[in-house]
């Protein structure tokens, strides 16, 4: 572990605490009781909640209220709704998938709150399927009961964004900003006081806010491949490291067992809920496989049927394997999966009588900013939802569909708890560091592609030691980056690639076992009694504390 501590060492004088030089007295300052970072059901839902509860609300997003990693989500949201179901089950469903790493107080939140949850998106709009009257329920991986709701079959994100931007459009407690973009949050002795935002034009100012909410999604764009958008670049993560958040297991990156892998076409996500509704796994000589991997067949946890589907395909050559969903009706198929159907015909692939060729890619990040269980970090007044964040529900390994829920769960908790907060008097000062020369020497576009390249062979799905460390010397190389002066949205959004990335291999690397998201070739086997714990990091600190779970 000597190379890790050094390492360690070495990022903390690097990664600098803002990433560009100003003074707060030079810029324009506007204050909102609420600052929402990000858009997705996290940010949606949370901005609604507080402008319902009289607060004045900012909303700023990168690109648009529709671009998050919500709007892609097909298979549904997980909550207990059938009398056949209880929070019992799905709280078991839930530690299972986490691998020993869930917080138990957490997941029950989870499960109790969750119903309510979908009661509020409904009230606010969101249309489930309904048969017969009734939720139509389906069942997913890792799920011992019928419990995900849907809508429009396969387009339960889209339709969720649909009704809460429309809502929060139109609510006069609500300003959005779309096309601007958050650099840095602003911080003073340990209290959070709003962030540095840079509008379209290339002017900053100063948002000055009660309270800061980080919905600003995942880590998806560290890999080449990913079912998630182009402005998901782990920019919440990265900037609420640099002000001293928390961080906490960010080795545990989950893979979607099944992307459409097909020339020409990008790596469109094929939902679990295929899968759930009967699809089988093939290798290219057309043998179903998952049988010689785990007992739940296709139904296994996402980790293990990514892994089960790498190994097929090295052991026959091949780039991809099938999924085979031809043996049942092709009119179910069509009804329950509109929306992949429709893609999948745009290549040239029917989805009710060809196999579909598939791969895994890079989904969901497990990982994030740590929070307790109303959604704020260690930094006081700052607050972290959805993806961004760690609350403790997921573990090592998400389960399906468990996401949409906890960003309404958490969202919620977020706001009951703003609602006590007394008023900002915190008055900043950004100190001057370092300063900065030049612009970046090499095209941005190429060092995001070298990151991207770096993570898959060395972060990927399959991790030793050897590769870690050898992937840490590569992004090392990358790190003056950070004394550049930067200016543009593809500059920002590689400092906080590089930074999720340098936290992202230094966990795996400590992590000297394989558990959920997380696969050790040099450490196959998960260990309790040394590794039931989380990996949290914080740059003031410059080391990576571990904090053993109680149970």
């Amino acid at each position: 572990m000597r190379y890790s501590y050094a390492w360690r060492r070495i990022t903390k004088m690097m990664i600098p605490r803002y990433l560009v030089d100003l003074s707060l007295e030079d810029l324009p300052v506007i204050e909102k009781d609420v600052i929402v970072i990000g858009a997705g059901i996290a940010g949606l839902f949370t901005a609604l909640r507080a402008s319902e509860n009289n607060q004045s609300v900012l909303m700023i997003t990168k690109k648009s209220l529709l671009d998050s990693n919500t709007r892609y989500a097909q298979g549904g949201i997980a909550a207990v709704i059938s009398d056949d179901d209880s929070p019992a089950y799905h709280r078991e469903d839930t530690l299972i998938a986490g691998a020993g790493l869930c917080s138990e107080d957490a997941v029950n939140v989870l499960v109790h709150e969750g119903p309510e949850g979908v009661n509020n998106l409904i009230r606010m709009g969101t249309q489930f399927d309904l048969e017969n009257g009734e939720f139509a329920l389906t069942k997913e991986g890792a799920h011992s009961q019928r419990r995900i709701l849907h809508a429009n079959g396969d387009a339960t994100g889209y339709e969720i964004v649909r009704a809460l931007s429309e809502k929060a459009t139109a609510d006069p407690g609500i300003e959005v900003w779309d096309d601007h973009f958050v650099i840095d949050l602003v911080t003073q002795d340990g209290e959070c006081c709003g962030a540095i935002v840079q509008k379209p034009d290339g002017h900053r100012l100063y948002v000055r806010g009660n309270a800061t909410i980080l919905c600003s999604g995942g880590t998806g764009q560290l890999y080449r491949y990913t079912t998630n958008p182009d402005v998901a670049t782990g920019d919440g993560i990265a900037m609420a490291y640099r002000a001293g958040a928390l961080i906490q297991d960010m080795e545990f990156v989950q893979f979607h067992p099944t992307s459409l892998c097909y020339p020409g076409a990008p790596r469109f996500l094929i939902s679990e809920a295929v899968r759930g509704e009967g699809a089988y796994l093939r290798n290219i000589r057309g043998e179903r496989f998952m049988d010689r991997y785990h007992h739940q067949l296709e139904l296994a946890p996402r980790d293990v049927v990514a892994r089960a589907i790498v190994s097929e395909m090295e052991e026959t050559k091949s780039t991809f394997v099938y999924l085979d969903i031809t043996h049942e009706s092709p009119e179910m198929v069509k009804h329950r999966f509109p929306t992949i159907y429709e893609f999948c015909l745009q290549y040239g692939l029917d989805l009710t009588t060809d196999w579909i060729p598939v791969a895994p890619a890079a989904h969901y990040m497990m990982g994030g900013v740590k929070t307790d269980l109303f959604g704020e970090t260690n930094i006081r007044r700052l607050f972290a939802c959805g993806e961004v964040s760690s609350t403790g529900v997921h573990g090592a390994n998400r389960l399906a569909s468990n996401s949409l829920s906890e960003a309404i769960v958490f969202g919620k908790r977020i706001v009951d708890s703003i609602m006590k907060l007394p008023q900002l008097e915190t008055k900043p000062v950004i100190e001057k560091e370092q300063p900065r020369s030049g612009a970046p020497m090499q095209a941005v576009v190429e060092k995001r592609l070298k990151l991207q390249k770096v993570m898959v062979r060395y972060a990927g799905l399959r991790r030793d030691a050897h590769g870690l460390e050898r992937g840490l010397e590569e992004l090392k190389r990358q790190l003056p980056f950070f004394q550049s002066v930067l200016t543009k949205r593809e500059e920002y959004e590689f400092a906080n690639l590089l930074t999720c990335a340098v936290l992202t291999t230094e966990s795996a690397l400590q992590r000297e076992e394989s558990r959920g998201g997380h696969f050790r070739e040099d450490f196959p086997e998960k260990n309790d009694e040394v590794w039931r714990k989380h990996t949290v990091m914080q740059r003031l600190q410059g080391t990576t504390e571990e904090r053993i779970i109680h149970v």
